[in-house]
Formats: structure tokens, sequence, C-alpha cells
């Protein structure tokens, strides 16, 4: 332990560099697997959620592909502002429990709104609202996970481990969600419009309040050791000059941006399987679980690699093979083969993924881990939404898909030079290695 002076305030950190005995880190993964999991399914911007949502605005009220992309980009305003909740975790703890304390407070209040919104009268504005207020307290929770995470990655060296874990667990409810998701959209076709949202937001509620009842729990080998960084009693104001000082984080940002932009993705996507190649509900779920599935190998085999690999060589390779990611869609002419090219897409993903995250753990300035793993959050979102309208224009305008995959892969390309900017010491060293002149965060 040792004491640094900020601008005149002391703050502890950890300075012991040494990687945790592989049992303590099995059970430090495990934690925060089982929340990521929780999570997942609780996201009222995530697949269980969200896909029955997009299939009820798509099927019920009928809405073309630009009124679904519009409807996604006005419901995701609280993402675009993800970072101010970020750094509501890093200057506050509620209860004087820090993240455990976000679980139970705010998990409580989204099961809360959960429940109300179940009652409710089904309505376009109604399931606007409704998803903006459920997000702006599900993102308390949020930061809580992401703050920690990066903590634990930076402190105990294991920044590639941490996303490998993350991005695995992550992917299991997501897999999940979207195969139940387009079942359940299906099933809540035979429901009137205010049964089938009353089912879905008590699910919603149940999960949720798991979330709270999981912020009781206290594993020691998870928060005893996690070192606090004092950061919390500084002013705002100068943690935020710290922040906009801190260089590393600009480069791994925007390649956090370019790698989500892919403009055509979404509902773009959804459109032609559906209308061109004519999926089903149930088919659109099976093709997004394929793909989430398929980057799972991949993220394993990134946990392997990120401990003797030094990341600079993880984020080159990793990128280059994931340029032409959206390619094989051009070559599908059916279900069967766009099953087969979600599979793929998803393989060759995978690696770029996980070093990105990786990277931004590794760029973030310490004691803000949580406002810029909660901007990288902002930056998503900001760059799916606006490029899912992007690739909608282009896709009506053009009336074809083609172009979306040609735009897409234009966009992945710019990450190559932006890899230009990231400071080399952050990235020479693999996992268990400590940087010359140690992490960006020192």
């Amino acid at each position: 332990m040792t004491t640094e002076i900020f601008d005149g305030h002391s703050a502890t950190r950890a300075t012991t560099g040494e990687p945790l005995a592989s049992g303590v880190r099995f059970q430090i993964f495990l934690y925060l697997g089982l929340l990521t999991i929780l999570l997942g399914f609780g996201s009222p911007f995530g697949g269980l959620i969200d896909v029955p949502i997009s299939f009820f605005l798509k099927n019920k009220f009928h809405l073309s592909a630009s009124e679904v992309a519009n409807f996604r980009l006005a419901a995701a305003l609280p993402l675009y502002l993800s970072f101010a909740f970020g750094f509501a975790r890093d200057s506050w703890s509620p209860f004087g429990i820090k993240d455990r304390g976000f679980m139970i407070l705010f998990g409580t209040i989204c099961a809360a709104l959960y429940v109300l919104f179940a009652f409710m009268p089904v309505s376009y504005a109604m399931l606007l609202v409704a998803v903006v207020l459920l997000t702006a307290s599900f993102l308390f929770v949020s930061s809580a996970l992401n703050g920690l995470m990066s903590v634990i990655g930076q402190q105990h060296l294991m920044s590639g481990q941490i996303s490998a874990v993350s991005n695995v667990f992550g992917m299991v409810p997501v897999l999940a969600a979207f195969l139940i998701g387009g079942v359940l959209s299906g099933a809540l076709e035979s429901s009137s419009a205010d049964e089938a949202a009353r089912i879905l937001f008590l699910i919603g509620a149940v999960i949720m309040i798991m979330v709270a009842l999981y912020g009781f729990w206290k594993p020691r080998s998870v928060f005893g050791n996690v070192t606090g960084e004092g950061t919390e009693r500084l002013p705002s104001r100068e943690n935020l000059v710290r922040l906009v000082r801190h260089w590393p984080i600009y480069p791994a940002l925007a390649i956090w941006m370019l790698w989500n932009f892919a403009p055509g993705s979404q509902t773009p996507l959804q459109f032609y399987l559906q209308n061109t190649l004519h999926a089903s509900d149930a088919q659109w779920g099976e093709w997004n679980a394929i793909f989430a599935a398929s980057f799972i190998p991949t993220f394993v085999l990134y946990g392997y690699l990120c401990r003797r690999v030094p990341l600079k060589a993880l984020l080159w390779w990793g990128t280059v093979i994931a340029v032409p990611q959206m390619v094989p869609l051009l070559l599908i002419n059916s279900i069967p083969g766009a099953l087969v090219a979600a599979g793929v897409i998803g393989l060759l993903g995978g690696v770029s993924s996980a070093a990105y995250i990786d990277l931004l753990i590794r760029s973030c300035p310490r004691g803000l881990q949580g406002t810029v793993m909660m901007m990288s959050g902002s930056l998503f979102y900001i760059a799916s939404r606006f490029g899912d309208v992007l690739g909608t224009n282009l896709y009506d305008r053009y009336h074809g898909f083609t172009v979306c995959v040609i735009a897409i892969t234009v966009v992945y390309a710019l990450i190559l030079p932006v890899l230009l900017l990231v400071p080399k010491r952050l990235i020479e060293t693999s996992d268990g290695e400590v940087p010359d002149g140690g992490f960006a965060a020192d």
C-alpha cells in the first residue's frame, strides 16, 4: 500500500502488482460472472426484454424499419449519458458499501418500476417512457459491476482475463435471451397488448429483485481483494479534470466507438432476414443466438492468449481478422445459409472485441474506472443507435443489404490507423506483467 497526492488531497491505492492465486481468481470470476448473467437478463434494453419489444413495435403497432429504429434511438437516451452514472459510482457510496449499495438500492427501484409499468395500459408512449425510466435506474447497477471489474483487473494485473470472463458470461444471457425472446414474442402474439406487456415486465421485476438480494452477499475473495482508491474524497471538478487530461482513454474510446457503429447490423438486418428471406420471429432470435454463441470460443481463447501474448499483438491481429466480419452476409440467399453465416461472423469478431475491452480497462485513470467503462457504454449506444439509423436509411434508399455490409467494412477498417495512437507501454505486456512505468492509471 502507498499514498499519493492528487492536487493536495491524499488517496490510497494498491501497488503490489501481484497476480492473485488461481483459486481466488476463480471465485472472483464466478461472482462477477453470476452478476453479469443476472444483469443481462434484467436489462430493459437487453435481449429478453428488448427483443419482444422490437417485435411488439413491428407486429402489433406495424411500424416500419425506420420507425422502429427511431424508437430505439429515443429510448436509448439514458444510455447516451452512461458516463454520468459511472461518475456517480466513482463519487458516491450508497449505505457506505459502494458497489453493493448500488445493487441493493437501484436493483429494488428498477424492480418497482417494472411492476408499476406492468399494470399500465400499453401504448407507444407508455413503452417509450417505461424503457427510458427503467434504463436510467438499471444503469446505476451496471456502473457498479463495470467499475468493480475494471478496478480488480487493474489492481491485480488481469485486465485480459476480466475482459474474457465478462464477455463469456455476458454472452450467456444474450444467447438465452435471443432464443427465449424470439419464442416469447411468438407466444405473446396470442395475448392482448396489455397482457403481453404485463408478463414481460413482471419477468423483469423478478430478475431485478434477485439483483438487489445479490448485493447483500459479500464474498471475502472479491471484496477483500479490492483496495479503495480514495478519489471519492476529491472534489468532483478535480476528478473531471484528471479524466479530461488522461490521454490513454481517447484512442481506446475511439476504437470502441468505431467497432460498435456498424451501420445496418440491427434493424436493417432484421428486416432483410424477415422480409427478404422470410425468417420467422423465432428464426431471427436463432440468428442472434448463434451469432452470440459463436463469440464464446474466441473469448475463451482470448482468456488463454492474454496471459501469454502482449495486448499489442492481440489488438492488431484481432482487428485485421474482424474487418471483413460482415462479408459472409453477401453470400447468403436462404435462412439456413444465414444461420451458418451468423456463426462465422461471431468467430471473426471475438478476439478483437475482448482486446478492445482489455484496452479500455488498462486505459482507465485510477479511481475513475466506473466513469470510463460507462463512458464506453455511452459510446456503444450512441454509435450503435446512430449506426442503426444510418444503416436503415441506406437500406431503404438502395433497397438492399449489400450497401450496409460495405459501410460496416469501411468503418471497421478505420480502427487500424487509430491503433497507432494507443500508448505503446500500455499494450506491450500480457496479463500478469507490469508495463514500464506502471499502468496508464499510475
